[in-house]
């Protein structure tokens, strides 16, 4: 399924299962912002079983980039804003006194940023609720009238990679394909859209070192490999770590059923 407009959009349908079978399709969908939508793409939006949209940017994110919504029927939007991922507003704290940083400075700063294994492990110490309330919402999801969930940020690989990996996994899902699906968001955005990202940092005078790079536009297997081990170490798996974040074992099986019933 295409969405025009939309450069990382997917439903997270027909993933195997560790137990046999494999993932819904229509339950569960993830994207970039839906700020590029098209006339066309509102019209491919409101065709779908899409209900919740979940928006994991921060307000200044969606300031900067409202998403499109369709008119014809209604979507019930919850934010969820998660700081960490949200690469503009990084960039800008950075230049917020209003003072231009030192060469010496800027190359300081594009060699300290964090690594992607590192920005999901603060995302995930810190984003428990956020997740669990995606969960929530899944499993009040039904197949009488559209309220599949979508959740996206703005590049649909970090925030919004996080947590669908986070529900696939708790539903059961084989943890290759889940990594499989992390994966994929880097060729999806190569292009225009990751090359408008790049020239956006590089206008604040940032090297755009290989590490830099990876951070913007990257989706390494190691990445989220290192998050889901940490959520195992931690929680025992992503069904723990859902219940840590206010999950109750009804809503826990309720996510199960609708992703992998």
């Amino acid at each position: 399924m295409q969405i025009d407009g939309l450069h990382n959009f997917r439903d997270t349908g027909g993933m195997p299962l560790t137990n046999g079978g494999t993932t819904r399709s229509g339950v569960l969908f993830r994207s970039d912002a839906l700020s590029g939508l098209t006339d066309t793409g509102l019209a491919d939006l409101a065709a779908t079983d899409i209900g919740v949209i979940v928006d994991f940017r921060t307000p200044d994110e969606r300031r900067a980039a409202p998403d499109r919504l369709p008119t014809s029927r209604q979507f019930a939007v919850v934010q969820l804003g998660l700081l960490e991922g949200a690469m503009a507003d990084m960039a800008q704290r950075f230049f917020a006194d209003g003072a231009s940083p030192s060469a010496e400075a800027l190359a300081d700063a594009a060699a300290s940023v964090p690594t992607l294994g590192d920005l999901y492990l603060g995302m995930l110490q810190h984003g428990a609720a956020q997740f669990a309330e995606v969960a929530r919402l899944i499993a009040a999801s039904t197949d009488d009238f559209p309220s599949a969930v979508l959740v996206h940020c703005t590049a649909g690989k970090d925030r919004t990679g996080v947590a669908t990996a986070l529900m696939l996994d708790a539903a059961g899902a084989e943890r290759a394909a889940v990594v499989a699906d992390y994966a994929a968001s880097e060729e999806r955005l190569a292009g225009p859209w990751a090359d408008g990202m790049l020239q956006m940092i590089a206008s604040f005078g940032l090297p755009l070192t290989p590490e830099l790079r990876t951070l913007v536009t990257g989706t390494p297997p190691e990445a989220i490999e290192r998050a889901l081990e940490w959520v195992d170490g931690e929680y025992g798996g992503a069904a723990g770590y859902l219940v840590s974040g206010g999950l109750t074992p009804d809503e826990l099986t309720g996510l199960r059923a609708r992703l992998a019933g």
